[in-house]
Formats: structure tokens, sequence, C-alpha cells
């Protein structure tokens, strides 16, 4: 099967999320990247096409020209990777939506509200597909608890504990130049949110993906303990979900000793589930009055879900690419779906505009609730 012809927007020399990006997008041999924007430099763009080994015709300075030209080009992109600081993520996504390009974007899908809807409404009126890369919903093991719970091993949903906790900028990072912190914590850039829009999200995410349960209200405690720092650095949140279920989610950026510390615990009538990032390949189950149980990726007492997201054999360690892989070979089958006019795989949980329009309200509703004092609000969707 030939491959889809991917351009990408953003990403250049020193840039980490593009990296990830196109090391998923090739990982099952499903894209060929021919084409970029990765700078508004021209010589910047120009020199990371050829570290890419692009030819310098299908390179480009600015993504408006590029989304212009490759859809008139014969053999042009057919999807693009959108992996610019988040306020960049709107117009490039909106250019090549017109055009019939398929967009794969990196979240969160924009850095307002306001700017969500209007996206939301370009998908609408675009017969391009629009897709999400939270990755983490990519996970074996995540599909996996997500599988046991639609199957009612847990019975009905009562309490969801999430955290997402790091240290990095437990210092004011930003001050020294290195690039990641200071786009993320810069709010022109990453938009209000910091710690609640970067990491945030993704435990968000993960709650309504495992579960199935959206968030009704919230009520947020934002806090900025690095003098100085314009965004969040650390947030509590308390949730009220549907159907009476109750929950919490942390995160931070300065919690000194964790590196990427994602975790998720939900518990039901029936029992209870555990998943860690750090140890991707272990889902605990906890069945009411049983001992616990150690489910592991590829290993026995895992489902079809976690064994579709799999590529090696149990006790080979599979997880932060190979999670961006999984997104990026159902969205490659969504966009061959499309592509032949049939319906997708009925297996597939691509996160799109939905998650998107999601993740941003979420970011907003927290600002909302922490300026009045934790007050709860409703995500305005």
């Amino acid at each position: 099967m030939a491959r889809i012809r991917l351009g990408m927007v953003g990403g250049g020399r020193g840039a980490f999320i593009g990296g990830v990006h196109r090391i998923a997008s090739r990982l099952d041999d499903h894209f060929e990247l021919v084409a970029g924007c990765f700078s508004a430099d021209a010589d910047r763009s120009c020199a990371s096409g050829g570290d890419l080994g692009l030819t310098p015709h299908r390179v480009y300075s600015d993504f408006d020209a590029m989304a212009k030209r490759e859809a008139r080009l014969k053999a042009g992109v057919e999807a693009v990777a959108i992996v610019t600081p988040n306020h960049m993520h709107a117009a490039p996504a909106k250019a090549f939506l017109r055009r019939g390009v398929h967009v794969i974007c990196d979240k969160p899908m924009t850095t307002t509200l306001r700017e969500a809807k209007s996206l939301a409404k370009a998908v609408e009126s675009s017969d391009a597909l629009f897709i999400l890369t939270h990755n983490y919903t990519g996970y074996p093991m995540v599909r996996q608890a997500r599988e046991m719970i639609r199957k009612g091993a847990l019975g009905a949903i009562r309490l969801v504990q999430v955290e997402y906790a790091q240290d990095w900028l437990t210092e004011p990072l930003e001050e020294t130049g290195q690039k990641q912190a200071a786009w993320r914590t810069d709010p022109a850039r990453s938009g209000p949110g910091g710690a609640i829009g970067d990491i945030g999200t993704h435990a968000f995410n993960l709650v309504g993906f495992i579960t199935g349960l959206e968030v009704e209200a919230l009520s947020a405690d934002l806090q900025s303990f690095v003098p100085e720092r314009r965004v969040d650095d650390n947030a509590h949140v308390m949730l009220r979900l549907e159907d009476g279920a109750r929950g919490m989610l942390w995160c931070s950026q300065i919690a000194p000793g964790n590196e990427n510390a994602l975790r998720v615990r939900i518990y039901g009538a029936k029992g209870g589930l555990e998943w860690a990032q750090e140890a991707p390949d272990t889902l605990w189950h906890a069945p009411l009055g049983e001992p616990k149980r150690r489910i592991t990726r590829a290993g026995p007492g895992a489902g079809a879900a976690a064994a579709r997201m799999s590529r090696t054999p149990a006790g080979h360690p599979e997880g932060y690419l190979e999670g961006f892989a999984n997104i990026y070979a159902e969205a490659a089958a969504a966009i061959r779906a499309r592509q032949a006019g049939a319906p997708p795989e009925p297996a597939a949980t691509l996160p799109g505009v939905r998650e998107g329009l999601a993740g941003v309200a979420f970011v907003d509703a927290c600002i909302r609730s922490s300026t009045r004092n934790g007050a709860w609000v409703r995500p305005a969707v």
C-alpha cells in the first residue's frame, strides 16, 4: 500500500515534538514526509528541510503558501502534521482543511475556547479529517482499561483519581533561554493555562477516554509558585462527572522527584483499575473481595483492544513512541478509509475535534473557577 504523503508545520531544528511525530509517522511505514514549513525564517526552514532530506522546492517558510502550492501539486501532501507551539495550531489547521488536506495536530487544539470553536466549524466545513495526538490514548494498557470498563468489569464508576506530576520547572528554567521552558511558560504562545494546559489536558483526556464519562462541573485551584512565572505551574481540580461519579485531578511541573508521573486510578462498584505511564505495560485490576491482579501488555488477561496496539511480545517494553505511532497508524487507516469512501474501522478510537474542544473548555473552566476562589463551574463546550 502506498505511503501517505505527509507534510509538517513546525518541528525544525531544536524542536522536540517534531522529531517524535516524524518517528511515530514512520514506525509502521504508513507515511512519508515530503514537504514542510519548519520555521517562518526561510534559512532556518531550509536548513531543517535539508537535514531531513527534502528537496528545496518542497520546503516553505509560510504555511499558507505551502497549503496553496501543495494542494495544486499532483503529488502534494495528503496529510499535514502540525507540531508548532500552541498558539500556531489553529491558523495552519484551517489553511490545510480548506484545501482538503487531512490534519494531524498536536494537543491542545488551540489556546482559547473561542479559537477552538472556530476551528471546529472549519473541520465541519471540510471533507478532511482532523486528528488530535493525545498519545497516551494509544498505549495498549490504556485501551485494555477502556475495554474492561465498557464490558462492565468495574460496574458503575464511582471514583476517578488522576495525576500528572513533573519537576522540570521547579526552578525558573525559562529565564535561562531553554526553548521548551520559554514557550511553555509564555501565555502568548502556550495559552493562558500553564501546567493545566500542557499536562493537565492529558490527564483530563484520559479520564474521559478510559471511563467514557464527561465532566459536568469542576472546582479548580491553580497556582504559580515560581516567582514572576506568568502561567500556573500546579493545579488541583475537583471533578463532578456524569452518573454521579466524582474525581480529583492534580497536575504539577514543580514536584521534585517526578519525571513524567502520569497515573490514573478508577474505582467502581465491582472493583478498581490502576495504570501508571512510567510502567506502561502493567495494568492492575482489583476485583472487589479478590486479590489484586497484574495484567501485562501481550500477556494473559490482555484483550483484543490491547493486542491491536501491541507490536512486540510480552516483556519487551513499549511506551511513548509506540503510543504516538499507534495514533498515526489509526490515522493512516482513517485517511485511507476516507479516500476509499469507506467507513472507518469500528475499533478505531482516534481523538479528534470533539476531544480537542473538551480539552480547551477544561482549561478555560479551570481558569474561570480558580479566579473565582474555586467556584464550581461548567465547561463551556
